[in-house]
């Protein structure tokens, strides 16, 4: 597959410099521009036509969130992984709506940053593969792209009996790095870990399996009794 073609828009030099040098360690991903203005962003955009943006959020003349609607609108056919140093919850539910496929708060860790970028070129190359779609694929990229695998219906639109708060609590333990999930999750170690009853737990963990966040299975313990267990895609 060739090199992923990215661009990147910041307007600090030096940590633009910094994520193009940590860009460029990943295999399979190659610098084309970087812009240091919404502006120039708007015609690198246009001329290099790239994969990939790596977006900061502030700039003099704005947020670039204007920026990812027109992306959007104009159907152009990028990713954009959003970077910034705010930590306020209405940006990143913008960017969300908007689609892009990460959100790196800075200052950027390199193994952070490098994760993201190994689970975007498996997903990139995962859209760029012949072929039917099965569900399976489906369920797949929905776990590499976070702005899909978060999606979720507004708190408003969530059924009777499932608070948004604990459906956020319940959700959290099935995705993130370096959690142990090989062996799936019952509603008792759930409940535990949130600090709720069994029959809550369960609950929540079916109406995750109801929206495709995570599946069940049946596991057997070792005196033979069956356990419902979740798993995510």
């Amino acid at each position: 597959m060739r090199n992923i073609e990215v661009v990147i828009v910041e307007d600090d030099s030096r940590i633009a410099d910094l994520h193009r040098r940590f860009c460029e360690r990943v295999e399979g991903f190659s610098v084309v521009g970087i812009a240091q203005g919404l502006e120039d962003a708007k015609a690198m955009i246009e001329l290099c036509k790239p994969d990939l943006i790596l977006l900061d959020l502030y700039f003099p003349e704005g947020t670039s969130l204007d920026l990812l609607r027109d992306i959007r609108t104009q159907g152009i056919e990028t990713d954009v992984i959003l970077i910034t140093a705010t930590k306020e919850m209405g940006p990143l539910k913008d960017a969300l709506r908007g689609g892009v496929f990460d959100y790196i708060i800075k200052p950027v860790i390199l193994d952070r940053f490098t994760a993201c970028l190994q689970k975007f070129r498996e997903y990139f190359a995962r859209l760029h593969t012949d072929g039917r779609v099965e569900q399976r694929d489906v369920d797949s990229l929905r776990n590499l792209n976070p702005s899909l695998s978060l999606s979720e219906p507004p708190a408003g639109d969530l059924p009777k009996g499932i608070d948004a708060l604990t459906l956020r609590k319940v959700r959290a333990e099935f995705e993130g790095e370096g959690r142990d999930l090989e062996n799936g999750a019952s509603a008792e170690e759930i409940g535990e870990r949130i600090g709720a009853s069994r029959s809550t737990a369960r609950r929540y963990l079916e109406y995750l399996v109801s929206i495709g966040v995570i599946f069940p299975d049946v596991a057997y313990g070792s005196v033979g009794r069956p356990e419902r267990r979740y798993f995510r895609h």
